[in-house]
Parts: C-alpha cells; structure tokens; sequence
C-alpha cells in the first residue's frame, strides 16, 4: 500500500510540488518583505521564522493524504482492497507512510532553500535528533488528523477542509511572531494551542542548541493527538467500509 501511493505521488508531482511552493512562497514574502517590519530591522529574522515555516510545510504536505483517502472511497478501490487478504488498517497505513515520505522531501528542500537564504543552525547531534523525532512525531499527527478528515468527508473536494486548519494554525501561534506582541484574546489562544509548543521546541533545539520548557508539553500534545486521531480514523473507516 506504501509503494502504491508513492507511485500515485510520482505521477502527480504537481501535489508534492504545490506543498513545496507555497511554504517557500510564504517564507521569501516574510524574510525579505515583512520580515524587517516584524523583526525590527534584524537579519536573523529567517532563524525565528523558519520552525513555523516547517510546520506550515508538514501541514500542506500531509492535507493532500485527506483528499487521497477519500477518492478511494469515493471511487470504491477500498472496498476491492477488502477482498484481498491484507490487514484492514493497511490501506490508511499505506497512505500515512508515503504522506511522511512526501513531508520529508518537501521539508528538506524547504530547510536547503532556507539555509541559502542565510538560516544558521546550531544544533548538536542530540538536538537535531531530538529535533527530527519531535517533526517526524509531528507529521503522524497531521497526517493521521488528514485521514481522519477524508473519512469523513463527503467528497474529495470537501476534504480540502482540513487544508484551511492547516494554513490558518501556524499563524496563530508563535511561528511568525512572539506570543506576548499577540493581542487580547487571540494571544490566549496562541500560547494554549498545540502549534505553539511545537514550534518552540524546534526554535530551542534547532536555533538555541537548547531543549528548553516546551519539549514535555509538545511530545504530550503529539502524544494525545496521534492516539486520538488514529483511533477516530479506525473507527469511522471501519464504519465505512461495513456499510
């Protein structure tokens, strides 16, 4: 099921190529636009922004996997699928590891492009560790909460609802700027959603060689997350496919 969708990723490199495009569209418009307004005139505004950029990068990347999943409802290929002797989660399985495939070629090129545009890391071997279990821990999440999506979506244009959730998240928390420059309630909102500690624990491990106060809240949120929306998909596929 894996080689599959990776065979369907390669014949629609526009999808891979679009979840590339636009992060990195997002990234040169505020480095080289807003960034100065933002940082105050500071160059290294690229080092703060980079993290939320890697996170809008992982978001893009894995809402593709909620219109795939629907399409082979939609077109009836699971219900096929369900004659062969497979495992019955193969298929969302499937589907998940090829969308973390995807995620990590897109988020090296847009890491690589980054670097040339003057991002410096500092990060020693256990904080990129660290740092690329917390992303990859990250990447289940969403793509699991994309499948869980395309489920229940009525159609594959439908699904593209979890695209919005994706987009709007990282802007909403302190991926462009610090929380505390937030007002009123949408800083509530900031420093309490899931994104926030994420995208901090990245910036401290990738950018400050420090494992700082977010990682604990960060792995718990992923933790939580993962189980709930794996268990959410499950069971809403098991409906599906039973009907």
């Amino acid at each position: 099921m894996f080689v599959r969708c990776m065979r369907h990723s390669l014949r629609n490199l526009d999808i891979l190529l679009t979840a590339v495009m636009q992060p990195l569209a997002t990234l040169i418009i505020f480095v080289y636009m807003f960034g100065g307004a933002i940082s105050g005139g500071d160059a290294n505004y690229i080092n703060y922004v980079v993290p939320g950029i890697i996170i809008l990068t992982v978001g893009y990347c894995a809402s593709f996997t909620a219109i795939s999943v629907n399409t082979d409802l939609s077109k009836g290929i699971i219900d096929r699928f369900r004659s062969m002797p497979i495992s019955r989660s193969s298929v969302l399985t499937g589907h998940v590891l090829a969308s973390v495939a995807r995620n990590c070629i897109a988020t090296l090129v847009v890491v690589i492009v980054a670097i040339f545009m003057g991002l410096r890391f500092t990060a020693g071997p256990i904080e990129w560790i660290i740092a690329i279990g917390i992303l990859l821990l990250y990447m289940l999440v969403i793509t699991w909460l994309s499948v869980f999506f395309g489920l229940i979506a009525s159609s594959p244009d439908s699904a593209t609802t979890v695209g919005f959730l994706v987009l709007i998240l990282p802007y909403l928390s302190s991926g462009f700027v610090p929380t505390d420059t937030i007002p009123g309630v949408l800083r509530v909102f900031a420093v309490n959603q899931p994104l926030t500690p994420i995208i901090e624990t990245l910036r401290s491990l990738l950018i400050y060689s420090s494992v700082g106060e977010h990682l604990l809240p960060s792995v718990l949120w992923c933790a939580g997350l993962l189980v709930v929306t794996y268990i959410g998909s499950m069971v809403i596929y098991d409906r599906k496919v039973k009907n």
